[in-house]
């Protein structure tokens, strides 16, 4: 049986949004490795990081630790306005060489994701334990990212249970231990996965398609914004840190993992008052403009966005107002790489 994994981009702008909504979200933003100019899509330039980390600290914003915000938002506590979290994926070396002693000049806490397995290696790209202990030591945080970087929505329930059991055992022996926060290969997730991750008693997990947390209040497949070469200028790092939520529930399908129905019909529900909808639009990867339909429902404020979804994913926008950036600018991204699978994994 062939598994399809979909998601949906979107991205709304022109609509203005009360303060509140800033109380309850945050934006993490995600890298992978510094100054590696031959992996350009996963590459951030030192020019990038540089820039990207005086804005940071132009004291607009308030970059806290993802622990904390994770804490917070668990907690049902407000958080500061314009929060941002920085996140790191896959423990590649220049984090140690480029990345970190500039975050550390800065004052600013950040998170790495780490295959273990990729550690053990001891491969000249990744990091060393013995750098990861130094880095530790300083104050980074270290989360976990199963020991292969395994494509989970293939694998068995046995295959995702024995990953995140046995990386639990590297950190435990080399860090003393059990990271609280995952992130998902690839950002590859389905129902079954996130519950095995919830059941694994972590407190969150973190996917890579782009959005504002506080978009859905899933606390496990919360949305990062990627930054790399060529979507890491200094104008879309001002866009993605000054995002809000677009308040959303009812998303359809639930699961991201895609095997019955293929298109399946798509939608989601408008949670409060979001501005003129009307003016949404849906445009498909390779088929243009697509037809919108929006449902006004009149129940407490909600209004449901349905479109059919031939063989791609979509993308909603609004065109920008001449309005302050940040309060025209709403953010719902449910994006994710589509793959085809031939059956499960052992």
């Amino acid at each position: 049986m062939k598994a399809f994994v979909w998601g949906v981009l979107g991205v709304l702008t022109g609509v203005l949004a009360p303060v509140a909504e800033a109380a309850s979200s945050a934006v993490v933003l995600m890298y992978h490795r510094f100054g590696e100019s031959e992996y350009p899509s996963t590459n951030t330039t030192v020019e990038q990081l540089d820039a990207h980390i005086a804005e940071l600290t132009s004291g607009a914003y308030t970059v806290m630790a993802l622990d904390d915000i994770v804490a917070e938002l668990n907690a049902g506590e407000a958080l500061p306005d314009r929060t941002v979290g920085l996140s790191i994926d896959d423990g590649y070396r220049s984090i140690y060489s480029l990345a970190w002693p500039r975050f550390k000049a800065a004052g600013l806490p950040f998170t790495v994701f780490i295959a273990t397995g990729h550690i053990d290696r001891r491969s000249s790209r990744h990091l060393s334990w013995d750098q990861i202990r130094e880095m530790r030591d300083a104050g980074v945080d270290f989360g976990h990212h199963t020991v292969s970087h395994l494509h989970m929505p293939k694998a068995s329930a046995p295959r995702i249970a024995k990953e995140i059991a046995d990386a639990h055992g590297r950190f435990e022996t080399e860090l003393g231990f059990r990271p609280k926060l995952f992130a998902y290969p690839y950002g590859e997730a389905s129902l079954s996965v996130a519950a095995a991750i919830k059941a694994a008693g972590f407190s969150a997990a973190f996917g890579q398609h782009s959005g504002v947390i506080g978009s859905t209040g899933d606390m496990y497949f919360l949305p990062r914004f990627a930054m790399n070469e060529t979507y890491g200028d200094l104008g879309r790092l001002r866009l993605a840190i000054n995002a809000l939520p677009l308040r959303v529930k009812d998303v359809t399908p639930p699961d991201h993992t895609i095997t019955a129905a293929n298109p399946p019909a798509m939608g989601f529900t408008v949670v409060g008052n979001m501005g003129d909808l009307k003016r949404l639009s849906c445009y498909l990867s390779h088929a243009g403009r697509g037809e919108l339909i929006i449902l006004d429902i009149d129940v407490q404020g909600a209004k449901q966005v349905r479109t059919s979804m031939p063989d791609a994913f979509m993308l909603f926008i609004l065109p920008p107002s001449d309005e302050e950036l940040r309060r025209a600018t709403q953010d719902l991204c449910f994006k994710l790489a589509r793959f085809v699978t031939n059956g499960s994994e052992r």
